[in-house]
């Protein structure tokens, strides 16, 4: 076995779900009967870690895993902004393992037979209005710590649209509330100023007091959201199950994910007049046409933008106000 291999079967086995023996027999399984080249393996390698890792954190058998906890995983992979055809390479990962599985009677039954990939495309999650927003806000329950929490974090999502991922690795240190500005560490590390309201200020200053009282891992002290329960950085995974838990007692049915509310962010600031560059910067989008797709663009604002500012329209109507 190729030494870097060798080294992420050892990453996967450290990570403790599945025992090594299976590991070595699966990617033996690969290279012999299916095989597949070094690159694809260690490419199969990355994203069973992906799987493990959610395995881990929702504490899942990997053998007792039901249909509903794979579209959970998948739906956690959009929500870290992993690319569509992307998911469906990890997905199909996961079908091999588990067809694997079957194979070799280690489970009787195979849980991925109706896992679906997602339709390749530019699909784009629903857009919330602020009345459902406001629904999701107020079925959180803030007599609980965790609900001051999560109420700040959904605050976060939509005031800022910021990414799950920089929300969970969001600083203290990276918070200038005074000011009116956090430091989001984005894609590829890249750092950016995004301003934030007085509403997420409030609700952010809110769970200060109760995180206070939580007894924080050495190492996590400096992470904003924290689990009460562990005291370590809160997990995306956790986020994405409690969106979905308060967006169910709201009674809304769109297929909700943190994801959401930075494409609401995004498509209500457009409503209400923001320069499309500005909302640019503060998505962390390198390149302007992945913010016009990313806001399916409302073509009737559009039209109203054209007619009240462009000069010849307001030459025109000048004239007839004379």
């Amino acid at each position: 076995m190729p030494r870097v291999r060798q080294e992420k079967t050892l990453k996967l086995t450290l990570i403790g779900v599945i025992p090594s023996g299976i590991l070595q027999r699966y990617f033996q399984y690969l290279k012999l009967e299916r095989s597949y080249s070094a690159h694809t393996l260690s490419a199969y390698c990355d994203d069973l870690e992906k799987l493990l890792l959610f395995f881990q954190e929702e504490d899942i058998d990997f053998r007792k895993v039901t249909l509903e906890q794979l579209d959970r995983f998948a739906g956690s992979l959009n929500d870290q902004g992993i690319q569509a055809r992307s998911i469906a390479r990890i997905l199909s990962g996961v079908r091999s393992f588990y067809r694997f599985l079957t194979i070799e009677e280690e489970i009787e039954t195979d849980p991925t037979e109706l896992l679906e990939s997602p339709k390749i495309g530019t699909h784009l999650p629903d857009v919330l209005s602020l009345e459902e927003i406001e629904r999701i806000i107020e079925a959180i329950d803030v007599s609980k710590p965790e609900g001051i929490r999560d109420r700040a974090v959904i605050e976060m999502l939509y005031g800022c649209g910021l990414r799950v991922s920089e929300l969970c690795t969001l600083h203290i240190s990276d918070l200038f509330l005074e000011e009116g500005f956090i430091r989001v560490t984005g894609k590829g590390s890249k750092q950016r100023l995004v301003p934030i309201g007085q509403k997420a200020i409030e609700r952010v200053r809110e769970w200060f007091v109760e995180r206070m009282k939580v007894k924080v891992k050495k190492g996590q002290e400096d992470y904003v959201f924290i689990s009460i329960r562990r005291g370590k950085q809160l997990s995306r995974i956790s986020i994405f199950v409690n969106i979905r838990n308060y967006a169910s007692l709201a009674g809304i049915t769109k297929h909700i994910s943190p994801h959401t509310f930075r494409h609401s962010f995004a498509t209500h600031l457009l409503q209400g007049g923001a320069n499309l560059r500005a909302i640019q910067t503060m998505l962390g989008h390198e390149d302007i046409g992945t913010t016009e797709i990313y806001m399916h663009v409302d073509r009737s604002h559009l039209r109203k933008e054209i007619l009240e500012h462009h000069p010849r329209n307001i030459k025109k109507q000048r004239d007839f106000d004379m």
